[in-house]
């Protein structure tokens, strides 16, 4: 996942409030000189003399809280109780649980779940391997990894920090597509252990989803996982934000009626992102692209010692443009931003070429602010969800996830990929299609069916899949119940 938290929040403060000295005016006059929204007023407890009321305060950033409390507290017969940050209340004791599908009541209940009918189960299983496809979780499950080395913009926070993205990664799986996911934060960042404790995992889960690990490890973590495993193995920071960059971008050139693949395009941020959004331009058929990156672009040619900018300059580039972001900018038809912000200037947009598509993906603040390119932009895009045509990986892993692990797919293909970024574009009819809506709402249900069965498709046709067509759940619990065999 890329970008720091960012956008409006709520605090509660608890206040002890003495009538005589001190009107609820005074208090509220405080809180809005000091920048917050006061949009709640709850009485906990109340007294002739005194009364204890919840606020509850808007708030655009979370320094203001301290802003706001101190502004209050300077007030005479007001006394601070608590305050209650409800971003924080939201993650209190975690997001997720784990839940029993059927209830143990009785004896007979616990000998069928447990000892000693499980054990013909485990026999079953251990003849043929297969059926814990069936028998376990592991039919819908997908572990979230990371290391905590490159956690949204914060960067390398470490394994406990990571925790909450993890466990926020787990609840879209299973509210958007009813994807079982665990958090699983590793304290190492070593290559080689990663990968050893990953495969180790790996029997428990029917898919592995690799998160906020930092680049360059990131890329041979994930190739030797995917050529060692037989289960799926996806990073989401690569191929997630690849998948939905090219589902919007597939809209946005409808809308300025241009081809995909004569465009130019230049990429600002070559790191893992960039790479794998690269990658899928090529393979959708984009010829000319640029990238660039901090020392300028990179030119097909050169010789780099990173091996991912090496791969980078011996397949991009084909003109073998040269300079800053703003002399390769000329005539582009499109800039894709994974890098920082505030790197792309209203000049550089003027001279790029005629109904220029821009999206800006750096978060919290986008590479140009929407505000200012509006005028000189033609289809803007960014990584935030308080601007239209947000770049969200939501829109990709829960129905790709949902697709393999119904296939049982032994690996995630780049053709999949390329079917998961069209099935995305599609949901956006031609009736809906303009300059502020080249992306459907991460909300949209059509989103997740569209992709799994994408997905599914592609899986069959390049032979990953591992599930009989026609599967369905009524045959296999009728071949389970009859035979304890493997649907």
């Amino acid at each position: 996942m890329t970008g720091a938290a960012s956008g409006s929040t709520s605090i509660v403060i608890r206040l002890e409030i003495v009538k005589e000295l001190v009107s609820f005016g005074q208090i509220a006059t405080a809180i809005g000189d000091a920048g917050g929204d006061v949009v709640a007023i709850d009485v906990a407890q109340s007294s002739k003399a005194r009364t204890i009321r919840d606020i509850t305060v808007q708030i655009n950033d979370h320094q203001q809280s301290d802003l706001i409390v101190n502004a209050v507290s300077e007030l005479p017969g007001i006394q601070v109780i608590h305050v209650s940050d409800q971003t924080f209340l939201v993650h209190l004791g975690g997001k997720i649980e784990t839940v029993p599908k059927i209830p143990i009541k009785n004896r007979d209940d616990l000998s069928r779940v447990y000892t000693p009918g499980v054990a013909r189960v485990c026999m079953a299983i251990h003849e043929d391997p297969k059926k814990a496809y069936s028998l376990t979780i592991k039919r819908n499950t997908v572990a979230v990894v990371s290391d905590g080395s490159a956690v949204l913009g914060l960067g390398n926070i470490g394994p406990e920090a990571a925790m909450p993205v993890m466990e926020g990664k787990a609840m879209l799986f299973k509210q958007m597509a009813d994807v079982d996911a665990f958090p699983i934060c590793l304290r190492t960042q070593d290559t080689e252990e990663i990968i050893r404790i990953v495969k180790a995992l790996a029997p428990t889960f029917g898919g592995i989803n690799l998160e906020d690990i930092s680049s360059p490890r990131c890329f041979e973590i994930e190739q030797r996982l995917v050529e060692e495993l037989d289960i799926p193995v996806f990073h989401d920071d690569q191929h997630g934000t690849a998948v939905v960059l090219l589902a919007g971008l597939l809209n946005a050139v409808k809308v300025v009626k241009k081809e995909l693949s004569r465009c130019k395009v230049v990429v600002c941020g070559i790191g893992a992102a960039g790479i794998a959004c690269t990658k899928m331009l090529l393979a959708s058929g984009v010829v000319n692209i640029i990238g660039v990156d901090r020392e300028g672009a990179i030119v097909r040619g050169e010789t780099y010692n990173n091996p991912a900018w090496q791969w980078y300059a011996d397949h991009t580039n084909p003109e073998r443009q040269s300079g800053t972001l703003s002399e390769v900018i000329s005539g582009a038809d499109v800039f894709i931003g994974l890098s920082g912000p505030k790197v792309l200037s209203v000049e550089d947009v003027k001279k790029m070429a005629q109904d220029p598509i821009v999206f800006a993906m750096a978060n919290p603040t986008p590479e140009i602010a929407p505000e200012e390119a509006e005028s000189y932009v033609r289809v803007m895009a960014t990584g935030r969800s308080d601007y239209p045509n947000q770049i969200n990986n939501v829109l990709c892993f829960p129905g790709l996830f949902r697709g393999v692990l119904d296939c049982r797919a032994s690996r995630i293909t780049e053709e999949m990929k390329l079917v998961a970024a069209k099935a995305i574009a599609s949901v956006v009819s031609e009736e809906e299609l303009n300059e502020y809506y080249i992306i459907p709402s991460v909300f949209n249900q059509m989103v997740v069916e569209k992709v799994r069965e994408a997905v599914i498709s592609a899986a069959y046709q390049s032979g990953v899949a591992r599930r009989n067509k026609g599967w369905e759940p009524a045959k296999e619990a009728a071949v389970l119940s009859s035979s304890g065999g493997l649907a």
